[in-house]
């Protein structure tokens, strides 16, 4: 019976069906085709729709070919259209067309040859709208090319600098959105790659040039995602060197105790900003526990510092497990984690160099070494000493003794021009000075005349000793002994000995 029933449910359900379908005229079931667009008005801003210029049907014809990827074929075209009709109201396009053909071909070469075309397009049509476009399109040559933070960082930093250059030479352009966030994208790899070298100078402690990694992060690059822990780096590194100076051996206590309390202070002042900078970042708390341990007040942040970096991580994507295995795989990195709100740094970026940190430390012991010591006293401003003061080692005589050579001598003598006059006795001394009144010293007299030298030995006598000298004879040398070189003739049986 329940079968019966169901299957006359049916019946009536089909012939309802068939009654509405009769009612409907005709005309009314037929669908009409729908209306083909005559023209893509995106591609041929400048153009008319029903044109028929032979410029417009080249650069409806090389549009055509580009959207079929024959990009030689388009460029042909445009080429043609740019020599052939030098005066067209398509000439900026197609010049803007050849430059997104080269980019739409992709590889290192073409690229480079699209970022020449559009930098010539810059240059002849520097005020135009497209202007913008072409600069922006300058920096997605290099964003394209980038590659992971551990790589080479060339194409990343020349990205900056193109969207950079972006923003400020076109700021009222409709594309800045979109180049303030490919900026923030830029930076944030750049960031992560000095991070990474930051991290690891600190964990083969050489705080110097970590510091001076992260302190250019957190400068430069204040809406990165691990600013947080940039700033928690620099604090140990902070912490490190105050390790270094309590082990120092040789040092003395009161300056590492200076030293510690400078370092010190840096440290929690790095952990300060943590807090009051992103407290809704992940390590906040890592921050607040520091700070405990080192018996530090912790801060609280501003509703407005909250609200912000509340604001900033909800604008960033989560990493997923499809996003870490793309990551393998893919050639750029990966930047989801990016912010999405926030003014980027569109200024040169400050770095901070490690010889400056060496010179602030060695600043930093000069100051702790010479803290107890007296100031110096200023030279040229030494006070006089009193009559009953002793004299001053560091102080030159008031009245020097002058030496001059005499009038009219050789200037191999000396003479006391002016001596120290007697000073005026004070009547209050407990003592007395000890001496004759008159100190003045008397003129050095003039010294004798040396006498004529008289030559003692007679001319005569000499001449008659010296011709006796010569007439006496001399003793013959016996020369026998001597060798001669001079061979003597051999007699008799001599003659037969060759020796």
């Amino acid at each position: 019976m329940n079968r019966l029933s169901a299957l006359s449910l049916k019946i009536a359900a089909a012939a309802l069906a068939l009654a509405v379908l009769a009612a409907v005229p005709a005309e009314a079931r037929i669908k009409k085709p729908a209306h083909k667009k005559k023209e893509d008005l995106s591609a041929n801003p400048l153009a008319g729709v029903n044109s028929k210029q032979p410029d417009k049907e080249l650069f409806d014809k090389a549009m055509a070919a580009m959207k079929k990827s024959r990009y030689d074929v388009s460029r042909l075209d445009l080429q043609t259209l740019l020599n052939t009709y030098p005066d067209s109201e398509y000439r900026m396009r197609a010049k803007l067309a050849v430059g997104d053909s080269w980019f739409k071909e992709g590889g290192s070469a073409a690229l480079m040859q699209a970022e020449a075309e559009y930098k010539d397009f810059i240059t002849f049509f520097p005020n135009a709208p497209e202007a913008a476009e072409a600069q922006m399109k300058v920096g997605d040559i290099y964003y394209q090319q980038m590659e992971k933070p551990d790589r080479d960082y060339d194409n990343a930093q020349n990205a900056e600098r193109e969207y950079r250059n972006m923003l400020n030479q076109y700021p009222d352009s409709t594309l800045v959105p979109r180049a303030k966030q490919k900026l923030r994208e830029t930076q944030e790899v750049l960031a992560e790659r000095e991070t990474q070298i930051g991290l690891y100078y600190e964990s083969r402690e050489n705080y110097v040039a970590a510091i001076a990694r992260l302190e250019t992060v957190v400068d430069t690059f204040p809406l990165y995602s691990r600013s947080d822990q940039a700033l928690l780096g620099i604090g140990d590194a902070y912490m490190g060197q105050v390790h270094n100076v309590q082990v120092a051996p040789g040092l003395p206590g009161a300056i590492k105790e200076r030293l510690r309390a400078v370092y010190q202070d840096r440290a929690a002042a790095a952990y300060t900003k943590v807090i009051t900078r992103y407290p809704m970042a992940p390590h906040v708390e890592d921050a607040r526990d520091r700070l405990v341990a080192m018996n530090r007040p912790v801060p609280e942040p501003t509703r407005e510092a909250i609200a912000e970096s509340e604001a900033e991580e909800q604008s960033r994507e989560p990493v997923r497990l499809t996003t870490k295995s793309f990551d393998l795989i893919r050639r750029g990195p990966t930047v989801v984690q990016a912010v999405h709100v926030g003014e980027p740094s569109v200024d040169d970026p400050k770095r901070t160099l490690a010889p400056d940190i060496t010179k602030e430390n060695l600043a930093l012991f000069n100051a702790a070494v010479n803290a107890g010591r007296p100031a110096a006293a200023p030279t040229g401003a030494l006070a006089p000493t009193g009559p009953n003061e002793p004299p001053r080692s560091d102080q030159p005589s008031s009245a020097p003794l002058q030496l001059e050579a005499p009038a009219g001598g050789t200037g191999v003598g000396v003479q006391i021009v002016s001596a120290p006059t007697a000073q005026a006795v004070d009547p209050n001394a407990v003592i007395k000075p000890v001496g004759p009144a008159n100190t003045v010293i008397p003129a050095a007299e003039k010294p004798a005349e040396a006498p004529n030298q008289v030559n003692e030995i007679k001319p005569a006598a000499a001449t008659a000793t010296t011709l006796t000298d010569d007439k006496s004879k001399k003793p013959k040398a016996d020369l026998s002994d001597e060798s001669s070189s001079k061979k003597k003739k051999k007699k008799g049986l001599g003659k037969l000995n060759p020796f």
